[in-house]
């Protein structure tokens, strides 16, 4: 028996669509409902009939600037609500945004630009901006809400919605175009994942400007009508339990790092209402899992997506992981475990592969043909990352096939942070991997060669000017040289040992 699995099937987007309208397609019904809410000092909260005033008036706003749909909009914003009203607005008007890491320093934001050349950027003050003729600034974007109601732009679920900026395996950052059909996809989760419903409260760790949050924190919750929450930002993860009591949260999510960092702050978490947890970004180690159970008394949720494909695989309160595996395909979509010659039988390691019919999965790497079709095996696309899928869909994660790095939840290619080094004074060669720590966590190491061992504060700045703080190492380790194969080609998965803080 071969590890392919699939079960049911899922509908086609309508003919005329816009991801905007269907994430904002209960709000006339649901106009005074909360549909958002920013706990903090003074609790904001967001009614649906505001919301989706303030998306369709940004929508009217930035047509009146002279942009038109199909014209790319860079978004450098930071956590703030305008991050996701902007998003929405700008798809809703048929235009194509692209969501940026406030992180990212001027260098990458010159490269974005440069791959790109988008028509205009939408900016808040404190956020680095490359030079550009055409930059909406934050007091501009705010007074657009008021605006009067663009229609929404509807037509075929095929055409660009977004654009979302990936590491490549070459160092390079990667354009990953989506298609509006994207959102349809997403439907699929809501059992296959969340165990979501319009009387849910969720509430989601992370920041406005990270497409985790974008998807599950925010456009999720109100395309089935539920309440998103978003704590202030700033909010420490030890005060991050005190809401989940407080503000009757239902659902909970975030990356492991996060449940790990209110576990060290509580041993029990009151939460009277909080039915599971979610949890995605970097694999769920079983000793976190069972720590958040004990804590709390309810079990977590795990998932397994990446910037090419919205979450496919999954565990939910319907059908729970077995042993520490990610869980089962989410129903209505097509996965393969694959090897040289196709899928491989079940129970034996391959790649794991989503099927190219998915309405998740990504138009392509945007400028980039020869790289995208490097991806598809026939009409799998092939994630990188290695698996084994049992008899009833179960599958368990082996690994990423390459050498790209998960920290934090995020996704950075080594030849990226290498790339950043190789200029610094003194530095022959420079190597860079992920690494587990005691905590549970990885992190970012850079491995390096130099006549004698450099400042690290001096290699901490210069990393620091050139990376966004997701990608810059925690540590940096000086060796008489690097590890390499008989080709001398860099071997980086040699490197870990060489880091004292590593986990045994």
């Amino acid at each position: 028996m071969i590890s392919v699995f699939e079960k049911g099937r899922f509908p086609p987007a309508p003919a005329s669509f816009n991801l905007a309208a269907h994430v904002l397609g209960r709000a006339g019904a649901l106009a005074e409902k909360p549909a958002l809410v920013l706990p903090g000092d003074t609790t904001e909260v967001w009614s649906y009939g505001a919301l989706e005033q303030a998306v369709r008036g940004t929508a009217t706003g930035l047509l009146r600037t002279g942009l038109t749909p199909g014209d790319i909009v860079l978004m450098r914003l930071g956590n703030s609500v305008d991050f996701p009203l902007t998003y929405l607005g700008a798809i809703a008007a048929g235009l194509i945004p692209v969501p940026t890491s406030a992180q990212l320093t001027l260098p990458e934001c010159r490269q974005i630009v440069d791959t790109l050349s988008p028509v205009a950027i939408v900016a808040a003050p404190d956020v680095v901006v490359p030079p550009h003729p055409r930059v909406i600034g934050l007091e501009a974007l705010r007074a657009m809400r008021d605006l009067p109601a663009a229609a929404y732009d509807m037509g075929d679920p095929e055409r660009m919605a977004y654009v979302v900026f990936t590491s490549g395996t070459s160092g390079k950052p990667r354009a990953v175009a989506h298609a509006h059909r994207a959102i349809w996809a997403r439907q699929m989760m809501m059992r296959g994942w969340y165990g979501l419903s319009q009387s849910d409260r969720l509430l989601h760790a992370g920041a406005f400007n990270w497409t985790y949050t974008l998807g599950t924190g925010l456009m999720d919750p109100w395309t089935m009508g539920a309440t998103a929450l978003i704590p202030a930002q700033g909010t420490p993860p030890e005060h991050l339990g005190a809401l989940i009591a407080s503000h009757d949260v239902t659902i909970f999510a975030a990356a492991p790092g996060v449940y790990r960092r209110i576990l060290k702050s509580d041993n029990r978490i009151a939460a009277p209402h909080l039915r599971h947890g979610l949890t995605a970004g970097e694999k769920l180690a079983p000793d976190l899992h069972t720590a958040w159970t004990a804590a709390t008394g309810t079990p977590l949720f795990e998932a397994y997506g990446m910037s090419e494909c919205s979450t496919f695989i999954s565990s939910s309160p319907d059908h729970p992981a077995r042993d520490g595996r990610l869980g089962t395909p989410q129903e209505g979509r097509r996965v393969a475990i694959m090897g040289a010659d196709g899928p491989v039988e079940m129970g034996t390691e391959g790649t794991i592969a989503v099927h190219r019919s998915d309405p998740g999965l990504m138009l392509g790497y945007l400028g980039q043909p020869e790289e995208t079709a490097s991806r598809f095996r026939g009409p799998w696309f092939m994630t990188g990352d290695q698996g084994v899928m049992e008899d009833d869909g179960q599958i368990a994660y082996l690994g990423r096939a390459d050498d790209m790095m998960n920290a934090g939840g995020y996704r950075v290619s080594p030849l990226e942070v290498e790339g950043a080094l190789a200029g610094f004074p003194g530095i022959v060669q420079v190597g860079a991997t992920d690494v587990a720590v005691a905590s549970g966590a990885r992190i970012i190491v850079a491995f390096y060669t130099a006549p004698t061992p450099l400042p690290e504060p001096e290699l901490a700045a210069f990393a620091a000017a050139r990376l966004a703080r997701y990608k810059q190492p925690r540590a940096y380790v000086h060796l008489d040289a690097l590890p390499a194969g008989a080709n001398g080609k860099l071997l980086r998965r040699a490197l870990p040992p060489f880091f004292k803080g590593s986990a045994p």
